[in-house]
């Protein structure tokens, strides 16, 4: 943990409970920026976990179409036609989840929550812009992720741009 991340704990909006009104706030609580180490750890388990996803939503149904449509060799526009369903699947998983619960289900699995930098939960449209800024920020050879260790606050490129942070919540 930087001396940075120590000084600036960051309060966020509890859930409510579970019998009060969906309008109801809940309490607020102090959450500390989540490490490096942890953070790096849920995306490992993240993957493992996308594999399912994939394997579900991509695999079968392709397997299926290709099975049907008896194609050996697929044309051009079809490959890019399954590189956007990807995209649209992992999209969809990662948009919804950050969205409505600020967390994946690896996230909870390391009490990891993604929040504004003000400590709100995501909108929609954040969600949505963090979602593109990570895929540069994986796939250019991780440089979204090494920028981390010349961040001050040791925050992912794409977390930086898109003004979201990735805090550590309390043990229950």
């Amino acid at each position: 943990m930087t001396l940075k991340e120590a000084e600036h704990p960051i309060m966020i909006q509890n859930a409510p409970p579970e019998n009060s009104s969906p309008d109801a706030p809940g309490t607020p609580i102090t959450v500390e920026l989540a490490s490096l180490r942890r953070r790096v750890a849920g995306i490992f388990y993240e993957s493992m976990l996308l594999i399912g996803v994939l394997a579900v939503g991509f695999l079968f149904p392709w397997m299926f179409i290709f099975f049907q449509l008896d194609l050996k060799d697929p044309p051009t526009w079809v490959r890019w036609l399954e590189l956007l369903h990807v995209l649209v699947l992992l999209g969809g998983y990662f948009i919804y989840s950050w969205g409505r619960h600020g967390q994946t289900l690896a996230m909870r699995t390391w009490r990891l929550r993604v929040v504004t930098a003000e400590g709100r939960s995501l909108s929609w449209r954040r969600a949505c812009l963090r979602y593109a800024l990570a895929w540069p920020s994986v796939t250019c050879f991780g440089v979204g992720l090494l920028w981390a260790f010349i961040d001050l606050d040791r925050l992912f490129l794409h977390d930086r741009l898109a003004g979201t942070r990735v805090v550590q919540l309390p043990k229950r």
